[in-house]
């Protein structure tokens, strides 16, 4: 079966930093939505997109800490949104569509990792609900401002989706739990989002990308008790980073997802998956984990969690 998912040769790659990828590119009049867009990689998206010209809205679930790690940055506003609560994505969209605008560049960044088990809405399971279901409200309710835009909706997974495919039998983790396959479901959401979303959207002028940062530290840690984390050999009894350059730093982070956003190398793409600022390969068994899972790129699965997805969540603004 022939793929897309191939590489292009950028000229980018893991040491590529945010900055470096946008060198060039006046993003002077250009919007961006950038979920958690305060903290870790979503900080220095923030940072780069508005030092290149961009004016983004962050929407945060703490507001007040959104505000005080933004301050000082111009061309930025807060709103509240909780991804676990569709009633407070149902807010900040109506807000968001009642000022008029229009959306440049979607990057749904804000994620949760190997938390604990947690039930948010209806018994959801928390990972799937706030990395998932929540991104895919949230797009969907703003979909009247992406779509006039010719927007590029930016899906932050993570090589993590290599852990797990969507459990269809069981996809709110009701029979048994656990954290990492929770979290490579959710991821694997992530591409799957992307890949049936560029489907819907293309011949509209939206294109839809979904990417793998790379290995940061960063807060999304903040679930995982320390023992876990010297245990895997990413920091040392005193919490010092080992093999540091097994790691990005935030800024070589945020790079692939603001290239997604904003490349001129990615026009009349979309539906892929990338990983150094690159597409990247299919996935070879048996391999460390590079590239992206069949399955996480599988239309036919894309079409069966977009429908779940609306399901779900009431909203699909591509319903007849």
């Amino acid at each position: 079966m022939s793929t897309a998912q191939h590489k292009i040769g950028s000229g980018f790659g893991a040491n590529s930093t945010a900055d470096e990828v946008l060198e060039g590119i006046d993003l002077t009049g250009k919007l961006a939505v950038v979920t958690g867009g305060y903290s870790g990689l979503g900080l220095e998206t923030t940072r780069s997109l508005t030092k290149a010209g961009a004016r983004v809205v962050v929407p945060a679930r703490r507001r007040a800490a959104a505000e005080e790690a933004l301050a000082g940055l111009d061309g930025v506003e807060v709103d509240e949104l909780d991804l676990g609560d569709l009633e407070s994505v149902r807010g900040f969209a109506e807000r968001f569509l009642a000022s008029g605008r229009t959306i440049d560049f979607m990057i749904d960044n804000a994620g949760i990792m190997a938390c604990p088990e947690t039930r948010v809405g209806p018994g959801w399971e928390a990972q799937f609900a706030t990395n998932h279901l929540g991104h895919f409200a949230l797009v969907n309710r703003l979909w009247p401002a992406i779509e006039p835009g010719g927007a590029r909706v930016v899906s932050v997974s993570s090589r993590g989706h290599h852990f797990s495919g969507i459990r269809w039998d069981d996809v709110h983790w009701r029979q048994g739990y656990d954290k990492w396959e929770a979290y490579g479901q959710a991821k694997t959401a992530n591409v799957l989002f992307a890949v049936h979303l560029d489907r819907l959207a293309a011949d509209r002028g939206v294109r839809a990308f979904a990417l793998h940062p790379g290995g940061i530290i960063t807060p999304l840690q903040r679930h995982l008790p320390k023992a876990e984390m010297v245990e895997r050999g990413w920091i040392d009894e005193q919490g010092n980073v080992l093999n540091p350059e097994g790691f990005k730093s935030p800024e070589q982070g945020a790079a692939t997802q603001v290239w997604a956003a904003t490349s001129p190398q990615l026009d009349g793409m979309g539906g892929v998956y990338l990983e150094d600022c690159d597409i990247a390969e299919p996935a070879v068994d048996g391999a460390e984990r590079s590239g992206v899972k069949a399955w996480a790129t599988d239309p036919e699965q894309a079409a069966r969690l977009w429908a779940l997805s609306a399901e779900l969540t009431g909203v699909d603004a591509f319903a007849a």
